[in-house]
């Protein structure tokens, strides 16, 4: 999904909230640095359950610097995890492929791969990546500004979090739902949420997310008209944020703080802080903030007959403004590229399982031909002077083959039937021993006792010509 920064952007759209989405924290010189030594690794390891933990690694380090690699990677990784039915490795790479497509912009096909993921964590017994898959579809629903489907998704993630005390994401999940519910003008739930977000803020002593709740209550007591508590959680939100180098948020902060005096006919203030944010936008590269602010600062010149300012500010908006659909564009034709490119290595994986399965249809023609020729030789060796010990292990063998064979050809089926599920797999097959067994001693001693009994008659036969 491509945005679009032909409008106002309104305040708080790009808000604060937590993603937990796998990501790396380190600086991209870092990341390089990781994604060196795990490729290293990764050339040297021979166990498949390793080389698909590394390769998810690999892809974890380099989503960031490079997408392209990042999705060779992780697909290359899911590939090998699902042909030998490694689970845990399945879901990390869905996991990252997601995160990568959510970087480059492409929200239809993180969506996609967070849903397989959501199917996978769905039968396994493992709260916490429950709780993020859940968390990251409506985090994708979020970007893409459908606010009721992300508070779904969300309310499912809270349930999990809250049903299994999954700590680690107690204040992300609090704060999405205040932010989502921000978004929607519903205050009182808005409230809720980013007052327990505060609370567990609190109980972490992390300045970064209690200035993030505090933000987010600034802006729910602004649009409500309470401009007192408003007034409070802005400023304080600032002194937390400024503390923890949140720039980001800050730049937000402000912008709201700059939108409260403007309601309040407080011009001067207004004007400081709007100009504080779009300098902080300015100096740290973002783009979006600084739009925001020079939007905000247009209007606002606008209002009080500043032509002049006003002009300026719409000049330099107009300048971002097409800075931005310009890395719009970009952003679409990367969408476009990392389509095909996962297209085009499903194709080979397709083309990789349809070579294996012909190769594995072939063994069984060749098994099925190789039992009944067994058994034609074994006939034509008791009529030749082979010793009768042999005649049998070989009638033994070609009934062994034949069963062996019917349980080979019925284990795909059986395990389709049973979803793979061992405890199922192990009954079904009891039973067919419990027949296959019985109707194998049978087979076995009459062929045996045909074969030996032909061999006595021969040998009978024999020595009564060579008497007369």
């Amino acid at each position: 999904m491509s945005l679009r920064y032909t409008n106002i952007i309104p305040l708080g759209k790009k808000l604060f909230f937590t993603s937990v989405f796998v990501c790396c924290l380190s600086t991209v010189i870092a990341q390089k640095s990781k994604a060196d030594s795990l490729s290293k690794e990764l050339k040297k390891e021979k166990i498949d359950t390793n080389k698909v933990r590394l390769m998810w690694q690999l892809a974890d380090a380099a989503y960031n610097y490079s997408p392209d690699t990042a999705l060779q990677f992780a697909q290359n990784a899911l590939y090998l995890a699902r042909s030998i039915k490694y689970t845990e490795g399945q879901s990390r790479s869905l996991g990252i492929l997601a995160n990568t497509f959510m970087v480059i912009g492409n929200y239809p096909r993180a969506l996609e791969l967070n849903f397989q993921k959501l199917q996978l964590e769905e039968k396994r017994d493992k709260p916490r990546n429950l709780a993020s898959v859940l968390m990251n579809v409506g985090i994708i629903y979020r970007y893409q500004e459908d606010y009721h489907s992300a508070l779904e998704y969300y309310s499912k993630a809270d349930s999990v979090i809250s049903r299994n005390n999954v700590t680690d994401f107690k204040f992300a999940i609090a704060l999405n739902i205040g932010d989502a519910y921000d978004h929607l003008n519903i205050f009182d739930s808005s409230y809720k949420y980013f007052t327990r977000s505060l609370i567990t803020a609190r109980q972490l002593d992390n300045n970064d997310f209690i200035g993030k709740s505090m933000t987010g209550l600034g802006h729910g007591y602004r649009k409500i008209g309470n401009n007192a508590e408003s007034l409070m959680n802005y400023r304080n939100a600032i002194d937390y944020l400024s503390s923890s180098n949140d720039d980001e948020t800050l730049c937000e902060t402000t912008l709201g703080l700059a939108t409260l005096f403007d309601n309040l006919n407080d011009h001067d203030s207004a004007r400081y802080y709007a100009r504080l944010s779009y300098g902080i936008a300015q100096k740290d590269g973002f783009q979006l903030g600084e739009y925001d602010a020079a939007q905000f600062l247009t209007n606002h010149f606008k209002k009080i007959k500043l032509i002049d300012s006003a002009f300026a500010y719409s000049e330099y908006s107009h300048a971002l403004n097409d800075s931005l659909n310009s890395k719009t564009r970009i952003r679409e034709l990367q969408v476009l590229a990392s389509n095909e490119q996962f297209r085009q290595r499903g194709l080979e994986e397709d083309r990789r399982i349809a070579a294996e399965r012909r190769h594995q249809q072939l063994q069984f023609l060749l098994i099925g031909i190789f039992i009944p020729g067994l058994f034609l030789f074994t006939l034509m060796l008791s009529r030749q002077q082979i010793h009768i010990r042999v005649i049998k292990v070989l009638g033994i063998l070609s009934l062994l083959f034949s069963f062996e064979y019917l349980t080979l050809w019925l284990h795909p089926t059986v395990a389709e039937l049973t979803g793979h599920t061992p405890i199922f797999e192990i009954m079904i097959f009891v039973g067919v021993a419990a027949v296959l067994i019985p109707l194998h001693h049978r087979a076995e001693y009459w062929l045996v006792n045909r074969l030996t009994q032909h061999r006595v008659f021969r040998g009978q036969t024999r020595k009564l010509h060579q008497k007369v």
